[in-house]
């Protein structure tokens, strides 16, 4: 990458050009294997499909909290189900590369705000986000399971 930027349309050529060195890094390229891996897993896909299906009658037990008459099975279901999910190799695997992926974008975010100006906010510099479970669903984080973070 050039040294001197001297219009925005040179500022996003050299993102593209960053973009491309990030799509082949080992980093990115183990998050596509993961990914297609849990994607061909057929018991993967039918753990992420009943872990969707407990997550939504979780949701509509939600409304009625602990007064709803199957609150406590629901609960204990979508529980089991998750860990079930998450202890699957093909699932843990792809949530390890998911989460080496997005520390590698969290740093080099951090290296180019860092540049600009040492004061910019980043969630990496956060303590708040630092200890948070960005590997959860329903936290923020992304799951590969479809669940509230959006992720399929």
């Amino acid at each position: 990458m050039s040294a001197v930027i001297s219009t925005p349309v040179d500022l996003l050529e050299e993102s593209s050009q960053l973009g491309q060195i990030i799509l082949q890094s080992d980093v990115f390229i183990e998050y596509l294997n993961a990914r297609d891996r849990m994607e061909n897993d057929n018991e993967a896909q039918r753990l992420i499909t009943e872990f969707a299906e407990a997550k939504d009658k979780y949701e509509e037990v939600q409304r009625f909290g602990k007064y709803h008459p199957d609150y406590k099975t629901i609960s204990k279901e979508v529980r089991s189900v998750k860990r079930e999910m998450d202890m699957h190799d093909s699932v843990a695997d792809f949530r390890r590369a998911e989460r080496a992926l997005e520390e590698l974008l969290n740093e080099v975010c951090g290296e180019v705000a860092g540049i600009v100006s040492p004061t910019i906010k980043l969630p990496g510099n956060n303590p708040y986000f630092e200890n948070a479970d960005s590997g959860s669903c329903g936290t923020g984080g992304g799951c590969g399971a479809g669940g509230s973070c959006g992720c399929s």
